[in-house]
């Protein structure tokens, strides 16, 4: 890691992406972290991980340092996770699409900030959609909360993710780190020409509605307004070149821990996660089965729209106007019984319908409400959001 004493030169050693020069030593780390090669063995190796745990743990460690031999930057890294992409995208994708890509300017930076669903998915689908084009990828906004782990935040740091603080407690600190949060955001897109990731909330949206937190426009434009506390607000946006991004998935992989969680919030309050709930709900996202994916870039937001609440505005309804309703939409919304008038069916066919079945079928019964609203809600509020005539 970057030591303390460069934080001078490097305001953003603690939370910025790793660079070229730290790669090698951050993967050699990798290659002996404990915890790291039995998470790998548990997963790839499960029998051998239990009778010769030792054993599997080597293999693990010469398995990661032979696949990253030739890896000494943080693009090289990039393109090996392109190479397991792609791999990821035949087995358990069955159609991607991307629209609205060509109209952005492939050497300018932009701020994506896209609805939610998936915590490792989203960004990934943006960058593999870039990487397809020919663009730089992005550096992604990465909640510490899911960063427990050295070996995650090392995992996620070399696939240019910059820290998000959500753990700092009270409130002057928070001021503090969202400050530098925000100083290095504008530095990302103004001066490094680097394009950024971000949700438009904090965490994911389980029950399927997609909205913007206000609070998200406000940090973005504390830099600026530090510099000029009199300077509009729209000004500060436009320079961030704030494009929104819809993503849709035709099946969610965690759909049913989804279901789970809003279900428990809501009979009982809160919902307390499981110690390797996240990782494991980064795992099922990548390897699930999602069925067709779709996804949208918008246009970047100008500076005529000068409050927070003005620019999340927008941004939903870029996000609801580019999000692509599958059959499983419609379907959900169909045995929900709720807003008739709103369910199309013209493009579901036969098939669709046995899949849907087929999936309702494996949800447990006192779920089956929760999970259908994942499935139903968008299209409620994509219909919510269209301009009446």
């Amino acid at each position: 890691m970057t030591s303390t004493s460069d934080a001078p030169q490097d305001p953003w050693h603690d939370i910025r992406p790793y660079q070229d020069d730290e790669v090698a030593t951050t993967l050699t780390r990798l290659a002996e972290d404990p915890e790291l090669l039995s998470a790998l063995t548990r997963y790839r190796l499960p029998r051998l991980s239990r009778m010769m745990p030792r054993l599997s743990r080597t293999l693990a460690s010469w398995a990661i340092k032979r696949e990253t031999r030739d890896v000494t930057s943080v693009t090289a890294f990039q393109q090996r996770i392109a190479a397991y992409m792609q791999r990821m995208l035949k087995t358990s994708t069955d159609d991607f699409r991307v629209d609205g890509l060509d109209r952005l300017d492939p050497d300018t930076a932009y701020l994506f900030i896209g609805n939610h669903r998936d915590i490792s998915l989203d960004p990934a689908f943006v960058n593999y959609a870039l990487y397809l084009a020919g663009r730089n990828t992005v550096r992604i906004a990465i909640g510490d909360n899911l960063l427990k782990k050295p070996y995650v935040t090392d995992l996620m740091r070399l696939n240019k993710s910059f820290i998000v603080p959500r753990s700092a407690r009270g409130k002057r600190a928070m001021l503090q780190a969202y400050h530098k949060l925000s100083s290095y955001i504008r530095h990302s897109i103004q001066d490094d020409n680097h394009s950024i990731w971000m949700a438009q909330r904090e965490g994911r949206a389980k029950d399927g509605i997609d909205r913007t937190d206000p609070a998200i426009i406000k940090m973005m434009t504390m830099a600026h307004r530090a510099d000029n506390r009199h300077a509009p607000l729209g000004e500060g946006i436009e320079a961030l070149r704030l494009v929104p991004v819809s993503i849709s998935y035709e099946y969610d992989p965690c759909d049913v821990q989804k279901a789970r969680e809003l279900k428990a919030v809501s009979e009982d309050g809160s919902y307390n996660k499981s110690e390797f709930e996240d990782i494991s709900s980064i795992v099922a996202g990548i390897t699930g089965h999602k069925g067709r994916v779709h996804l949208r870039f918008g246009t970047p937001i100008d500076r005529s729209f000068d409050t927070p609440e003005a620019v999340a505005a927008e941004i939903d309804r870029q996000v609801l106007s580019g999000y692509h309703l599958f059959p499983s939409h419609h379907l959900a919304l169909e045995a929900l019984g709720s807003h008739p008038e709103l369910v199309d069916l013209s493009e579901v066919s036969e098939a669709d319908r046995d899949r849907f079945a087929q999936r309702l079928s494996e949800v447990p019964e006192d779920l089956r409400s929760w999970w259908l609203a994942q499935y139903a809600n968008p299209v409620i509020n994509c219909a919510r959001s269209e301009p009446s005539s």
